[in-house]
């Protein structure tokens, strides 16, 4: 069986970074294996512009902004298999994997970098009650069908969910002379940025149904017509709310979910509200040599940050073939109030401080505080006059203000 030292599996945005960074700190045997065609992910399908501007400090489309990281990829001969599906991988590091020219092969990795992405959630995740006829789709599968195979998915359409992905095809859709008859979101706040609030729905003018959600759909061999309402509190229809609308395609746009079947079989320790694995400071995840990045580890907001994630993983990964890795006794990061997750989740007491915390709150606020404490202890407090839950925020954590005795709580607070 051949040694390997480093596996990235998963070829996006991520696992590119991640092998380029790895390479560039000192690991030559690098192996990427990725189930597609092509290099690149989801971005290849992502043709709006908006991409870049942290990483290049320029405006790119999705395929161009993959190119880059492609092409810095073959400049330095990194080996990649395209077409391969990784079957299993085990907590010795061993990675199992299938293609058409090798069939079933293992190969022992030194250090693995999972960067898998993330899939839509579907209707049946979220139980829609009505017919099941044809013409439901998920927004990046739209997305797929008409920017890469260059179908028409319909004439009329609604959208369920306004996550970033379901308004940029809101704006797609236009493009494509789709009239767009609204979208409804189970929240009363949107779950996407506001840059796509602004240039997808309301520069063309179409209507955003907040507290709603779908409550029918009509239609035999494909969708004929949908019911929505509005919810209360208790996320109840109200009765009396009730608007028809005739379509031919509803688009999805309900959530991400980290992509993790490899991380679970292998027994790793995967967060409750991210679904992606606890790591450290490092981007360790509860197996030694195990790293995890980019949508895999959690949903981001932007490509870029996903590529600088994923470039951190490939420094710790090179710093743990070099046994340079911190190890030993951690703080606890923890969400209180008002927080949905954290990231690190545990942090080396010997790590060098600051550590920046990332953090993604539970629904929008306004003039609050963010504090960091231990016990009843506050030992760090920002003001923020608005908060998102579609935004990844951070806070700065000095770790020799920190008790190593005490678990560390992120949380919202009245200013």
């Amino acid at each position: 069986m051949k040694t390997i030292d480093l596996v990235v599996i998963g070829g996006g945005s991520a696992g590119l970074a991640a092998a380029v960074k790895a390479y560039d700190e000192g690991v030559s045997s690098i192996l990427i294996l990725e189930k597609e065609k092509c290099l690149g992910g989801i971005l290849l399908q992502c043709i709006h512009n908006g991409f870049g501007l942290t990483t290049f400090n320029e405006e790119l489309t999705g395929p161009e902004y993959a190119d880059r990281y492609v092409k810095e990829v073959m400049k330095r001969n990194i080996d990649v298999k395209l077409e391969t599906m990784v079957m299993e991988i085990t907590p010795d590091k061993c990675v199992h994997y299938s293609n058409e020219p090798e069939g079933y092969v293992r190969v022992q990795a030194k250090a693995i970098i999972c960067a898998t992405g993330c899939s839509e959630r579907t209707r049946g995740a979220i139980n829609i009650p009505g017919h099941r006829p044809a013409g439901i789709i998920t927004a990046g599968l739209a997305q797929k069908y008409i920017n890469i195979d260059g179908y028409h998915v319909g004439k009329r359409a609604f959208i369920l969910g306004s996550g970033d992905i379901g308004l940029i095809m809101a704006r797609r859709l236009r493009f494509e002379d789709v009239e767009v008859l609204g979208v409804a979101e189970l929240m009363p706040y949107s779950n996407g940025l506001n840059r796509n609030l602004v240039q997808c729905l309301y520069d063309f003018n179409i209507p955003l149904y907040l507290h709603h959600t779908v409550k029918d759909i009509i239609g035999h061999e494909r969708i004929e017509k949908i019911i929505i309402a509005e919810v209360d509190d208790a996320f109840q229809f109200i009765p009396g709310t009730e608007k028809e609308f005739e379509i031919d395609v509803l688009l999805l746009s309900v959530g991400l979910i980290p992509s993790n079947p490899l991380l679970e079989k292998c027994g790793l320790i995967l967060h409750p509200r991210t679904k992606g694995p606890w790591v450290d400071e490092q981007l360790q995840t509860s197996i030694p040599g195990i790293f995890a990045c980019g949508n895999g580890l959690h949903v981001h907001d932007l490509v870029d940050f996903v590529s600088l994630e994923g470039e951190k993983a490939g420094q710790s990964a090179a710093r743990y073939l070099k046994n340079e890795l911190l190890a030993g006794p951690t703080y606890s990061i923890q969400a209180g109030c008002g927080v949905g997750y954290v990231l690190p989740q545990k942090v080396h007491l010997d790590s060098p401080s600051p550590i920046q915390i990332s953090y993604r709150v539970t629904k929008p606020y306004q003039n609050v505080s963010v504090i960091i404490r231990q016990g009843e202890q506050i030992v760090r407090k920002v003001r923020k006059p608005f908060l998102f839950p579609a935004e990844m925020e951070h806070i700065s954590l000095a770790l020799d203000q920190c008790d190593p005795k005490l678990e560390v709580w992120v949380e919202v607070l009245d200013a």
